[in-house]
């Protein structure tokens, strides 16, 4: 897992800046309510969609929480009103905000029930007919057909912790009933073998693969030789869904 401290400074120029951010921003707001006057962006990281909401909407009450001081400092810096936080334990009463987003977040979840109690979470301080947004399938996002996810497929781990029919579940057990879904592109996210091979070795993807013993270096290597290495491939694309709590 990264060190999402050290990794702030970095992390917004090297997925996909403003473009990136702007095109998940807009998917979010397409499917609040009209009436929705609050919004609780968990896991937001250093800010950068979570500024986007608020400025596409303005009338919208915007916060953040995120867990790694590093990441909560930036987005603090972008919108101001950010808590420090481990998202599975907001510091909020319950029935609190009329949305909650969670982009990219779910996926990094790889613990025994952490997806689970996370939306759990976002059910408990969700006032009734609020609505849960988060990004599923992540990590499968990515597979566009590459040369590179060719040479990743031997080694992916078992099911995604943010697959799609797991967050439904834990959503409905929670009260929240599927509300709809959107999709948009990750800009500028698109792979190259030599990008892909730095961050396995860096560990960037431990979401995603199984990689024991050397099996990161015998991978890079792999991923180094492909041709046209430097070349980014097909951006992703991602998705969304909704949850309406129940009242």
């Amino acid at each position: 897992m990264l060190d999402y401290d050290t990794e702030a400074a970095r992390y917004d120029r090297t997925r996909g800046g403003e473009p990136r951010a702007e095109a998940a921003a807009g998917a979010v707001l397409g499917l609040l309510s009209p009436s929705a006057r609050t919004l609780l962006d968990i896991g937001c990281g250093t800010g950068l969609v979570t500024r986007q909401i608020a400025h596409h909407r303005p009338e919208l009450r915007v916060f953040g929480a995120d867990a790694a001081y590093g990441m909560a400092r930036l987005a603090r810096q972008r919108i101001g009103a950010v808590v420090l936080a481990d998202v599975r334990k907001l510091p909020l009463r319950a029935a609190a905000v009329d949305a909650v987003s969670a982009v990219w977040l779910l996926h990094l979840l790889r613990g025994d029930g952490l997806v689970r109690e996370v939306v759990a979470e976002a059910a408990r301080v969700l006032r009734p007919g609020g609505v849960f947004v988060a990004t599923v399938d992540k990590d499968a996002g990515h597979d566009v057909g590459s040369d590179i996810d060719a040479v990743l497929a031997p080694y992916l781990s078992a099911k995604a912790a943010d697959a799609a029919d797991l967050v439904t579940g834990y959503a409905r057990a929670c009260g929240l009933e599927p509300a709809g879904e959107a999709g948009f592109t990750g800009h500028g996210q698109g792979r190259s073998p030599l990008r892909t091979a730095r961050g396995v070795l860096r560990g960037d993807y431990a979401s995603r693969l199984a990689l024991p013993g050397t099996s990161p270096t015998r991978l890079a290597a792999e991923l180094t030789a492909l041709p046209d290495p430097d070349r980014a491939r097909t951006d992703p694309s991602y998705r969304l869904l909704a949850f309406r709590a129940r009242g």
